[in-house]
């Protein structure tokens, strides 16, 4: 007996992206560290990218645990940090900065992204490996709860004008 096919239609997904298309939803972002295929531009392959690079820096490639060779882990943070800087570089070209009576954010659109692949990271691998009342399993899901709401108010108060990005 075959499964019923549950998962969204790109119509679906593509109707998540906010008005004005430029910036996912952090319903999107989580969707592409997950691995899951989404449509909505270049952010979320950086993000899923940066969940791969957490992903083998928690929990390691196979099941052999993370790594310790100091050679990858540097690599591996080169690595994020090139994303990171990625993401901010599309954001500079890409979405419209408001800089008069905006208020500055804190950090940039790219670090914010890098903590939602790593807390996405950790929430799923918590869920695999932790047992069910394990306040630690809770803890990492309301982070990552927290952080994608912060992520959603973000994007929403940037593309209003409200707040302007760090030009780092």
């Amino acid at each position: 007996m075959a499964l019923p096919d549950v998962s969204c239609s790109y119509v679906d997904i593509e109707a998540q992206l906010p008005a004005s298309g430029l910036l996912p939803t952090s319903d999107l972002l989580l969707r592409a560290c997950r691995g899951h295929r989404v449509i909505g531009g270049p952010l979320l392959w950086f993000a899923h990218d940066l969940a791969v690079l957490h992903e083998r820096r928690v929990v390691g490639r196979g099941g052999v645990g993370p790594e310790t060779d100091p050679t990858s882990i540097i690599e591996n943070k080169r690595r994020r940090i090139e994303l990171v800087m990625a993401i901010d570089d599309w954001i500079v070209r890409s979405v419209p900065q408001h800089r008069l009576g905006a208020t500055l954010h804190t950090e940039t659109v790219g670090s914010v992204i890098e903590r939602l692949a790593d807390a996405s990271v950790r929430a799923h691998h918590a869920l695999m490996t932790l047992d069910a009342n394990d306040e630690m399993l809770h803890g990492a899901w309301h982070h990552l709860a927290e952080l994608s709401d912060a992520y959603d108010d973000l994007v929403r108060d940037v593309l209003a004008g409200r707040r302007r990005l760090p030009a780092w």
